[in-house]
């Protein structure tokens, strides 16, 4: 289950990363180097399909929330969709949600950032 891989895409200002395999410190430093370079190009809206990630450790939950502290530099976002109820349950219970958002859907998400 070591085996991890992201794409990436644009939907207007919000860049979806879509993952597959378990979000751990590797999956979690792919994230963010995904996610820092399109910050780079002045990205600051980030909607997470974690649908093919059914487990996220916490090492790959303390690199989201690097993620999370520097989009507040920007005023931007983290959202997150298709999380398996374990991996929803986490993030609650490590405080994930009060500063990024669970959505339900893609649409809700691009809808929320917006």
């Amino acid at each position: 289950m070591s085996d991890f891989s992201l794409s990436a895409r644009e939907e207007g200002e919000v860049v979806i990363v879509e993952t597959t395999g378990y979000l751990n410190n590797v999956g979690g430093e792919k994230v963010s180097e995904a996610c820092y370079e399109k910050m780079e190009n002045g990205k600051k809206y980030f909607l997470l399909n974690l649908e093919n990630s059914k487990v996220v450790n916490s090492i790959g939950v303390s690199i989201l929330i690097e993620i999370i502290e520097k989009l507040q530099d920007v005023d931007g976002k983290l959202g997150y969709y298709n999380l398996a109820p374990i991996v929803e349950k986490t993030f609650n219970i490590m405080g994930l949600t009060k500063y990024s958002t669970i959505y339900s859907s893609e649409s809700e998400g691009l809808e929320g950032m917006a």
